[in-house]
């Protein structure tokens, strides 16, 4: 088993010349990635997101804003209540974006707030993305007492000094196809560190095509290109990889281990 832990699936190419999504979900099946969670990121975009992906029974959601998609604040009440979806496993993506939004870290830092306290009220992990905001980041998740619920810093690519800080606080760290661009040393250093159970993997498809698809609109089946050079990373049998990082999924969000059984 594996599985792609962030993706947006919504997000995929619409155009007629491109593939449908029964497509992507069999290219992803061959290759041996049995569930998926599909991320929000716009507070008008869950509907139209879980409306695409209504069919699969193996394609988990989450409910939240993005930091760069927070330029009016939020409806907390509407997000709540996208969460009541028996399908919404987590909260987010949320969190703090400095590299490509300073100018509005103010407004960041309400919505990240807000969808913390939201995530400890619902009983649910948090997705988080975080880039040039390392000490705001844990700092809030801290205050806001995360640790209660947890969740995965995704598509990470801070510092090790980070990623142990998010781990102290029962976060886990999840790795994408950055990891293998030539210009990641500094991340391959990091991944190599992460416990074991503190590991998740994902595409966050249709950005950041692992090698060998740079260029290439990525989709959850090249989720396995990233678990095998990960595995290979860490001097780990890719199987043991599969399997520890598809447990770890579960441990962490628990609603998605209810919805299959485990």
């Amino acid at each position: 088993m594996l599985i792609d832990s962030h993706c947006h699936l919504d997000r995929l190419k619409a155009a007629p010349d491109h593939v449908s999504m029964q497509t992507i979900m069999n290219n992803a099946k061959a290759q041996g990635v049995d569930y998926l969670l599909c991320v929000n990121v716009r507070q008008q975009g869950f509907e139209q997101m879980r409306e695409k992906v209504a069919q699969f029974d193996n394609v988990f959601l989450s409910s939240g804003v993005h930091p760069l998609d927070v330029k009016e604040g939020l409806d907390v009440a509407q997000i709540r209540r996208f969460a009541t979806d028996p399908k919404v496993v987590a909260i987010g993506e949320t969190g703090l974006d400095y590299f490509y939004a300073d100018e509005t870290k103010q407004l960041q830092q309400q919505c990240f707030e807000q969808q913390i306290a939201l995530a400890v009220e619902v009983n649910k992990p948090l997705i988080v993305h975080t880039r040039d905001a390392r000490e705001d980041t844990i700092a809030m998740l801290k205050n806001g007492q995360a640790d209660k619920v947890a969740g995965v810093l995704h598509c990470f690519t801070e510092t090790w000094e980070m990623a142990k800080a998010a781990i102290d606080l029962g976060f886990y760290i999840s790795v994408s196809g950055i990891v293998t661009f030539k210009n990641a040393g500094d991340l391959r250093s990091v991944i190599r560190k992460v416990p074991k159970d503190r590991l998740l993997v994902e595409t966050d498809s249709p950005y950041l095509a692992p090698v060998p698809h740079r260029g290439q609109e990525n989709q959850p089946a090249y989720v396995k290109d990233v678990a095998e050079f990960v595995a290979e990373l860490r001097g780990e049998k890719y199987q043991d990889l599969a399997d520890y990082t598809s447990e770890n999924f579960f441990t962490l969000f628990k609603d998605a281990a209810k919805l299959v059984g485990r």
